[in-house]
């Protein structure tokens, strides 16, 4: 005997409940350092690919990183895509990081400052992680890729 399935007067959309879960290793501290300067401590990064999401799915990245013993966990949601029909644009996803508190923001800012002031020295720190200029912000959606 074979089941059979009726076509019932209701659809049903998948719903994403989860996160998507992204591992990051970074290789080198400075791969690190970089990105944390041009992208993670502005809020933002830029996803290349062609895989696209839709706007508002929740990521979780787990960014390991040398000279830390536990991974950074940091929460993100898309909030823009570029198609690959859109032309001269690299297709992806804009990204912002989102914290629950301020605390939380802090606790990793402290994270990454002791790290970079151990590695680099405080002067080139300061240099590195200086308040985003207005062009810088007005330019948030031309992130470098996460690496």
């Amino acid at each position: 005997m074979g089941c059979t399935k009726r076509p019932g007067p209701a659809t049903i959309d998948l719903v994403q409940s989860q996160p998507i879960e992204l591992r990051v290793q970074y290789k080198r501290l400075n791969s690190f350092f970089a990105d944390y300067a041009k992208n993670i401590r502005r809020g933002r990064t830029f996803i290349a690919t062609d895989r696209l999401l839709e706007v508002g799915t929740d990521f979780i990245f787990e960014l390991e990183v040398p000279g830390l013993p536990d991974a950074l966990m940091l929460h993100g949601k898309v909030q823009w895509v570029v198609t690959p029909e859109q032309p001269g644009a690299t297709s992806g996803m804009g990204i912002a990081f989102v914290f629950e508190t301020d605390a939380d923001r802090q606790r990793v800012d402290a994270i990454v400052e002791l790290l970079m002031t151990q590695s680099l020295g405080r002067s080139l720190y300061e240099k590195l992680v200086e308040q985003p200029s207005a062009e810088d912000a007005s330019q948030a959606g031309t992130a470098a890729p996460l690496r």
